[in-house]
């Protein structure tokens, strides 16, 4: 059984310990048949008015690309053998502008939450304006997180999801 909560807030701390910890989140896209199709990545998280905001510093493959203009909606899952683990359903849009750019660049550097960034300079030697670097939003609207110890799970919906 899971518990709702109804603000972000409730859970924040241990979602930003989990991810903090597990770092490595299996994304799931689908493609135009209803076939999923897994990769792993380290996207980076912040809270913006109180709401989880995730974003991916990726390579914009052609797969990747054509699963999401068919189907913007993507899941984000982290596990540990602990059996701690956390699931975030997210609506996926590539951004492109500079500015943009710039604070995810800096956002993985800080490593948000702590410990899951990395220094994106190691795949992009031309900065936050290399050609190559591509930036996708995440704008959650579930995230559950379960507690290994007990499979205690908490879960946050936004408020326009439904």
């Amino acid at each position: 059984m899971a518990d709702k909560v109804a603000s972000f807030a409730e859970i924040k701390e241990q979602f930003d310990t989990y991810i903090g910890d597990i770092v490595y989140a299996t994304m799931t896209t689908v493609d135009t048949k209803g076939r999923p199709r897994a990769r792993v990545l380290i996207p980076v998280w912040e809270t913006v008015d109180g709401v989880p905001v995730g974003w991916l510093a990726t390579y914009k493959t052609p797969v990747k690309a054509a699963h999401l203009a068919g189907n913007p909606h993507t899941t984000f899952s982290y596990w540990t053998p602990r059996q701690n683990a956390v699931s975030i359903d997210t609506v996926a849009a590539w951004v492109d502008d500079p500015d943009t750019k710039q604070h995810v660049w800096d956002l993985y550097q800080r490593t948000s939450p702590k410990g899951a960034g990395y220094d994106l300079g190691n795949f992009w030697r031309g900065g936050p304006g290399d050609p190559e670097l591509h930036v996708l939003r995440l704008e959650p609207w579930r995230v559950q997180v379960i507690r290994g110890t007990d499979l205690h799970s908490r879960i946050w919906r936004a408020t326009d999801a439904g």
